[in-house]
């Protein structure tokens, strides 16, 4: 019988776009592109040359600090360009796909050992599936993890519903953990309070776990906080669930497919619903296609923590959702003098709080500056961890090591300070800042 945490801090964002749980297929083009960037830890170095004919599953480029850990191209084709920027930056490689995708063959059949589990991760680029925590980043191949989290109940606005996501995909899925199983000695799955799919509450191999309460109670910080909380040394590794039936096809089919089913929603998208795409795929048709007239912002990801791309951008490799919401434009009449009826405060600063049930289509206007750093109490509502989060941005402000660590960083990633900056008085950019401090640690430690 699994059990169920309470998260009893947090905020529901109410927004406007739901998606339904329809499931479309939708054209992949032919325009595909990997951004370096996505992949934290990696410093990149190239596996190719424009001109080159690459096939889904063959390296295009790998961290110069770790030759094995690859990144791999989505699709079969011609590397059309190599996109640099200052001072030669790797900015973008941009991959002109064939008609029909040619994978490169890993080989069929569930691994014996670890060690066969990892070179197959390691060459066909599913291992940057892989986030280890501390820092919240690419996973470490020599590391010993406690426990692996498989994340099953994303909470963000808008987030896609693990069950819907691997529909048909049980084997896989089951394969998938399989592998997980190997490499390290417990696995964890995350399930939402009121989750009913059997894919998910009947996995075998995996302690099964169920999390109720407000975003951030999907969060997988959470859920290790909740229940096997890092010591410093220790490791864990986290993974979606989605994630862990694509690494289930990969050794089942013998081939490295990035095809997921991710939620496309917001008050920008004509029907809210969800779509099968493709990581790295262009996105300029399909947001002309499904996208409204106007001024929004269309991000890779959540509302929350994702990356903007603009309306003919690429989605990101590793992407589970899409979201278009209105860019904020020019400034309200009046500001918050007026009592803000139709305007979402977690406050009481407008009178919209007297109806607790209403949505409400929120832009990305910041209503405000970056100011000074005060201290108001305010992030504690929001921030569901056994840390006090304004005496810890404060080191990491101060880039203070020592008394981050002793304040728990390791704890977090900064997906878990989202909520924090968006009620934030002060403005601050928190999760830049947590992403340096982390990034700033591990170089030190390292």
């Amino acid at each position: 019988m699994s059990k169920t945490h309470t998260i009893r801090k947090g905020l529901n964002l109410p927004m406007v776009g739901a998606p339904s749980t329809q499931v479309e297929d939708f054209p992949l083009g032919t325009s595909f592109a990997v951004n370096p960037d996505e992949f934290v830890g990696v410093a990149p170095k190239l596996s190719v040359k424009e001109g080159d004919t690459v096939k889904a599953g063959q390296a295009i480029f790998f961290d110069k600090k770790d030759a094995r850990i690859q990144i791999t191209s989505p699709v079969s084709g011609t590397v059309r360009a190599i996109v640099r920027g200052a001072k030669r930056r790797l900015d973008q490689i941009q991959i002109e796909a064939d008609a029909t995708t040619s994978y490169h063959d890993f080989g069929k059949g569930l691994p014996k050992d670890a060690e066969a589990a990892k070179a197959t991760l390691l060459a066909s680029g599913a291992w940057t599936l892989l986030e280890m925590r501390p820092f919240a980043r690419v996973a470490n191949p020599d590391d010993a993890p406690k426990a692996i989290f498989v994340n099953g109940m994303s909470s963000a606005p808008f987030a896609t519903e693990a069950s819907i996501a691997i529909a048909g995909r049980e084997e896989a899925f089951t394969a998938g953990l399989k592998v997980l199983n190997l490499l390290a000695p417990k696995t964890v799955l995350s399930l939402h309070a009121e989750e009913s799919a059997p894919v998910l509450t009947q996995a075998t191999g995996v302690e099964i776990h169920r999390f109720s309460g407000k975003h951030p109670a999907g969060n997988t910080s959470v859920h290790i906080a909740a229940l096997s909380p890092l010591n410093k040394g220790e490791v864990i590794w986290a993974i979606s669930a989605q994630d862990v039936a694509i690494i289930g096809d990969l050794f089942l089919k013998g081939h490295y497919c990035l095809d997921r089913i991710l939620s496309v929603a917001g008050s920008g998208i004509n029907a809210p619903h969800y779509f099968r795409l493709r990581g790295g795929m262009n996105l300029a048709t399909f947001f002309a296609a499904n996208g409204k007239k106007g001024a929004y912002r269309y991000i890779s990801g959540s509302v929350l923590s994702g990356q903007s791309i603009g309306a003919e951008g690429y989605l990101q490799l590793n992407s589970q959702q899409l979201t278009v919401i209105p860019e904020g434009q020019g400034t309200d009449f009046m500001g918050w003098v007026l009592p803000g009826f139709g305007k979402f405060s977690n406050s009481r600063t407008f009178m919209s709080w007297l109806s607790p049930g209403k949505k409400y289509d929120l832009t990305t206007k910041l209503h405000g500056e970056e100011r000074a750093f005060v201290v108001t109490g305010q992030y504690d509502q929001v921030f569901p961890f056994d840390i006090y989060p304004n005496q810890l941005l404060k080191a990491v402000w101060a880039k203070d090591l020592e008394r981050m660590e002793a304040l728990g960083i390791y704890e977090l990633a900064p997906e878990d300070f989202a909520l924090c900056e968006v009620i934030c008085t002060s403005k601050q950019p928190l999760q830049h800042m947590v992403r340096e401090a982390l990034d700033l640690l591990h170089t030190e430690m390292n």
